[in-house]
């Protein structure tokens, strides 16, 4: 089987990684890929956007499944495009149609479909640039913190956590009025702050069944002690220690279930990946958002704990035969950590040479923002590199990774040293 794979991250790394231990992946392309996919498939000069030439590539060679790693060509619809043309539409896209992928696309639709569901989520409202002073007045009904999502895609960065009420009022404007995430934030949603302990649970479904991957809880904040700016993740450990089965079993029935079934009464094509970001508030589990995608870094510690193929696992989604399919899971801990750009989130300098990969031993490397220049390895993102180990603990598996990033260097890498620490 010839497949391609969409994206360019450490989460495409994963996924590459992890389709090509099974023995139906005969050719695998990226598109575009990174320095680490490169060694290991075919890199492809591809913008996943740009769906003409995606169909142009599949049918020159003969590709058999495209799997989708990020939510921008879901979110436009590529799963659509496949299906509606008469060329391609018998090619599997692992990914949900463009309005199942609302779910990520639109804060306001996902909560929407959580209230009509009956699906537990904090309370909330929306706003637009027209309704701002009435959203204004909505915060001074809320106790501190203050939660501000912008409504569309903004690269994981458009949540906004504030103590103080003005505060929060003044960045209500800067979204709305001032577009500060753009036309992501041309409408922003307002919800209570839930307080407790997030985890992140991963769901494949075909739309009729599903299977339940491993949990992982990711670390979001560039700073020690989950302080500083949001970004995309700086490390990540799978299991969560504290998902017990006692609530795995309320997250199926309260939350995994009423989706799958939910995604079903709404006539919603989905055969992909549900990210659920889930919040544990004293034993109780309520939805925060939900992701239509594999999350990154967490994909570089679920891959990893599946035994199962994946290839297998895709081509049942695509045949809507996934309540046959057997998930094995490792029973060992992984946990990755971000190697990421100094300065990153903000300003951050590329083309910085990499050295000391080769060295690694007794842990995995996931490129995310690298590629090569010249014969070297160099960053070409804000986060840089995955370093994913196994352990029979998750203090075990964390050791193994620091003690090999400790073998790395690049000029102002960063990385943080207190992972999976909250956990202890």
């Amino acid at each position: 089987m010839t497949i391609l794979l969409l994206g360019s991250g450490g989460r495409e790394h994963a996924l590459a990684w992890k389709m090509l231990q099974s023995a139906k992946c005969q050719q695998l392309f990226v598109a575009p890929g990174n320095a680490g996919t490169s060694q290991i498939a075919t890199n492809v000069i591809l913008n996943p956007l740009d769906f003409i030439a995606v169909k142009d590539f599949v049918l020159q060679n003969n590709v058999d499944m495209v799997v989708v790693g990020p939510e921008d060509p879901l979110v436009h619809g590529i799963y659509d495009f496949f299906k509606n043309d008469g060329q391609i539409n018998h090619i599997p896209v692992i990914g949900p149609s463009k309005i199942g992928a609302q779910l990520e696309g639109s804060k306001e639709f996902a909560k929407e479909f959580l209230v009509k569901h009956n699906i537990p989520t904090a309370r909330y409202e929306s706003f637009t640039k027209v309704t701002v002073e009435a959203g204004c007045e909505f915060l001074t009904t809320l106790e501190a913190p203050y939660v501000l999502k912008a409504d569309g895609l903004a690269a994981g960065k458009g949540v906004l956590i504030l103590n103080d009420l003005a505060e929060a009022q003044q960045e209500l404007r800067n979204m709305l009025v001032d577009a500060k995430f753009g036309a992501a934030s041309s409408k922003v949603v307002i919800e209570e702050f839930l307080d407790g302990i997030e985890l992140s649970c991963f769901v494949l479904t075909d739309g009729k069944s599903y299977k339940i991957l491993p949990t992982a809880k990711d670390y979001k904040r560039i700073g020690e002690g989950d302080t500083g700016l949001n970004t995309g993740g700086m490390g990540a450990v799978s299991p969560v220690p504290f998902a017990d089965a006692v609530l795995m079993e309320k997250i199926e029935t309260r939350i995994v279930k009423p989706t799958v079934e939910g995604l079903q009464k709404d006539n919603i094509e989905y055969k992909g990946f549900v990210f659920i970001g889930l919040i544990n508030v004293k034993g109780e589990p309520m939805v925060i958002e939900y992701n239509v995608r594999m999350g990154d870094p967490e994909t570089e510690v679920v891959m990893p704990r599946i035994k199962s193929d994946l290839v297998e696992l895709f081509e049942a989604v695509g045949q809507q035969k996934l309540e046959d399919a057997v998930l094995e899971i490792d029973e060992r801990s992984a946990t990755t950590i971000i190697i990421a750009s100094g300065g990153y989130p903000e300003d951050y300098e590329k083309g910085k040479v990499i050295s000391g990969i080769e060295t690694i031993e007794d842990s995995i490397v996931f490129h995310a923002g690298t590629k090569e220049d010249n014969g070297n390895i160099v960053t070409n993102g804000g986060r840089v590199l995955a370093i994913t180990s196994y352990g029979n603990d998750f203090q075990e598996a964390i050791k193994k990774s620091y003690q090999n990033i400790d073998k790395l260097h690049f000029d102002k890498m960063y990385f943080r040293k207190d992972i999976g620490r909250d956990l202890l």
